[in-house]
């Protein structure tokens, strides 16, 4: 689960053409749920900041837009990831979000929804296994499958769809490697993967598919803790032997948290990145020039077009947030993307610059519960993009994308997938 993404202002999301200013709407934030938004949020973002950047939702949600608000708001403690906080914050509202609440209470307590102190405890654990050293060991495993993922699609056609070709199974055969998945295991695994990155269009499949991978989860536990391996599972498994243990169900949870997380936000940190490069001609020649910028073009694209466009958080005591007053137990949501749009934190935020100074944003997060997954993600990030930059001096969109009418967004306000995307090369 990872974490957090882009937004911006009057300008497109990944070189769409301008939008006009937003309808007047009584509800600022029921607008983000319209087809509009879908296609490119970023002119509502940026009329939220200007018009209500402390906005309440018809539905008692509030919405946080600028930088410097929601930069505080992930490090202030008065506004909690706790699972069983959002669990009641979410039953409490009803209608399709209360089953959200079935999901935040099963998933158990990790990292990702605890507070502190537990949150340090379980953190530390986690770091111990999932150290820089062993991501940085994965670059050449990396290349090879993206090159064996690129060639097949080139031996199927002339075209491509990168997300379905590429950008998602590349991540999943990362993760498989990573935490020791047996080959043989690893189409169910892909199946369970995809219902359950659909939570918000079929919760109760989501479940079903949870209820399924925990119990493999536990099987593959078991089974490593009988015979450990040279994989991140068996690394977790030996923290149990430490003095600040992991409990049994702690490292199923935190297992299960690691092994999903980065898949879908690796998925589309590529396709968004590439559709907007191909958006942005200038651009994409820099890099092909220079292949040297790839770290920096990629941290540039992230904050361009964010695929965690907000993450949640739970008032847990009354605080102020610019001249708002938010009580105990609302939902916050802080809009990661809306932020890295922000002109009061970045000089011309709506331009994709690839060597972008000071490009502090907050795609990943801030504070204590900066994403750990952030680094894997971004150096599968520069090993695709860089390929395909290196290996297709002709790529482009296919005829059908290249107007942006046939690219379809993903249903999620909280997150921007595109559901897939056409290339020729």
């Amino acid at each position: 689960m990872n974490k957090t993404d882009t937004t911006d202002e009057a300008r497109p999301a990944a070189g769409l053409a301008p939008s006009a200013d937003p309808a007047p709407s009584a509800d600022l934030a029921a607008a983000l749920l319209t087809p509009d938004a879908r296609r490119d949020p970023y002119p509502f973002y940026a009329r939220m900041r200007r018009e209500s950047p402390v906005h309440r939702s018809a539905q008692g949600i509030w919405y946080l837009t600028r930088y410097a608000d929601v930069e505080a708001a992930l490090g202030d403690l008065r506004l909690s990831n706790d699972r069983d906080r959002m669990t009641r914050a979410y039953g409490a509202l009803g209608g399709d979000l209360k089953a959200l609440s079935r999901l935040t209470d099963r998933l158990g307590r990790v990292m990702t929804n605890t507070d502190p102190p537990d949150h340090a405890r379980l953190r530390r654990l986690a770091n111990r296994a999932f150290t820089a050293r062993r991501v940085e060991a994965l670059r050449d495993g990396i290349q090879r499958i993206v090159d064996r993922l690129v060639d097949e699609a080139v031996a199927a056609g002339p075209t491509m769809d990168l997300i379905g070709a590429v950008a998602a199974p590349m991540p999943l055969s990362v993760t498989c490697e990573l935490f020791g998945i047996p080959p043989e295991d690893r189409p169910q695994v892909e199946t369970w993967f995809r219902r359950f990155s659909r939570l918000g269009e079929d919760i109760d499949k989501s479940e079903e598919a949870i209820g399924q991978y925990e119990e493999y989860l536990a099987r593959l536990v078991r089974r490593r803790r009988a015979e450990p391996g040279d994989d991140l599972i068996s690394a977790l498994v030996a923290t149990q032997a430490q003095d600040d243990r992991l409990t049994d169900s702690e490292l199923l949870s935190t297992c299960f948290v690691l092994i999903t997380a980065g898949g879908e936000t690796t998925t589309h940190l590529i396709g968004n990145g590439v559709l907007a490069l191909l958006r942005h001609p200038d651009q994409l020649a820099r890099l092909r020039a220079d292949p040297g910028l790839i770290r920096g073009a990629v941290e540039e694209l992230a904050r361009y077009d964010t695929v965690t466009q907000a993450i949640v958080r739970v008032v847990a005591e009354d605080l102020r947030i610019g001249g708002r007053t938010l009580r105990e137990g609302e939902l916050v949501y802080l809009f990661l993307a809306s932020t890295n749009r922000d002109p009061e934190r970045f000089e011309d935020p709506e331009r994709l610059d690839l060597s972008r100074p000071g490009n502090r944003h907050l795609s990943f997060g801030h504070g204590p519960h900066f994403c750990l997954g952030g680094p894997l993600a971004k150096l599968q990030a520069e090993v695709a993009i860089g390929t395909l930059v290196r290996r297709f001096p002709q790529l482009r969109l296919a005829d059908e994308a290249a107007g942006g009418a046939a690219l379809e967004w993903r249903p999620n306000p909280l997150q921007r997938r595109l559901s897939a995307l056409p290339l020729t090369y």
